[in-house]
């Protein structure tokens, strides 16, 4: 039977850097008991039958009974996996972190010692929410140290904030850490690390007709501002309303194409100082209007 695995979603496009952990398959031993892949929909299981089975699956290790013990259990793995969603980006899906629970509960019912007299329950909690966090960790490209150093400054910044009732200053930070300025910004630069997040990711606008991933609204600082550009070529006819076609072709070549005067006389057919002149009386008489302008204002 194939193992079933721990599986992200991939996305449409590339990722952006960001410093949140994603999940994916992890390595399991080859001696690992398969993952059911599909189990029929079971009768609810009571007391007296489940120790009944614990007793037969331990005695016989009877891949049958295990799976019922799995699918008496997945409430529990599904409950835990919510919960530890609940301080995960939204890029994590449930089911991924589920799927890695379930890995822990088949360790748990593999390990489980009948005779020590606890409770299955409370000895497969941890074993599961371990192994959901330690697939997160295994998927985490921010170092272990550094996210523990940022959550204790974290911590001592809440701290100083409920006794100081305001926020604390980078010198009582470091008294409180008990490291030096230095040493604080050092702390601080690593814990700015970056979140990684999905941009096919859906954008949530509340209007289901028109989705948007994240992609399509980020915004592009490099882009030209359109308004900027219609403004610019509004202004551009307004001065060279005016202006003859030569001039206005001279004007537009050298400000807006970047040629220079010799360029623009071989385009034109004419000598580099007929170009300097007709240049030279276009700017004067653009400096005169705009003077007139200024003064009627």
């Amino acid at each position: 039977m194939a193992k079933s695995s721990v599986a992200v979603r991939t996305s449409r496009r590339t990722a952006a850097p960001v410093a949140a952990p994603r999940v994916r398959a992890a390595a399991r031993p080859t001696t690992q008991p398969a993952l059911p892949v599909a189990m029929p929909s079971m009768p609810v299981v009571s007391e007296s039958e489940l120790e009944v089975i614990w007793k037969t699956y331990k005695r016989t290790r009877d891949e049958n009974l295990r799976n019922t013990l799995i699918e008496h259990h997945m409430p529990l793995v599904r409950s835990i996996a919510e919960r530890v969603l609940q301080t995960l980006p939204k890029s994590i899906d449930v089911d991924d972190l589920s799927s890695a629970g379930t890995f822990g509960l088949m360790d748990a019912i593999n390990g489980f010692d009948l005779s020590r007299g606890i409770k299955f329950k409370t000895y497969c909690t941890t074993r599961i929410r371990g192994s959901i966090l330690d697939e997160l960790r295994s998927q985490d490209w921010v170092p272990r140290l550094v996210r523990l150093k940022a959550h204790r400054l974290e911590r001592a910044i809440r701290a100083l904030e409920g006794r100081f009732g305001r926020a604390p200053n980078q010198a009582e930070i470091a008294e409180e850490l008990g490291i030096t300025l230095e040493e604080l910004q050092a702390h601080e630069a690593e814990a700015n690390a970056k979140t990684i997040f999905s941009l096919s990711e859906k954008w949530d606008d509340g209007d289901d007709d028109q989705e948007l991933e994240k992609v399509e609204i980020l915004a592009d600082r490099k882009s030209v501002n359109p308004v900027d550009t219609i403004q610019q070529r509004d202004a551009l006819d307004m001065i060279t309303s005016s202006l003859t076609k030569k001039e206005r072709l001279i004007i537009l070549m050298y400000y807006y194409e970047g040629l220079t005067m010799r360029e623009i006389g071989e385009i034109m057919e004419l000598t580099e100082s007929r170009v300097c002149q007709i240049h030279s009386n276009v700017m004067a008489r653009l400096k005169a209007q705009l003077d007139r302008a200024h003064d009627e204002g």
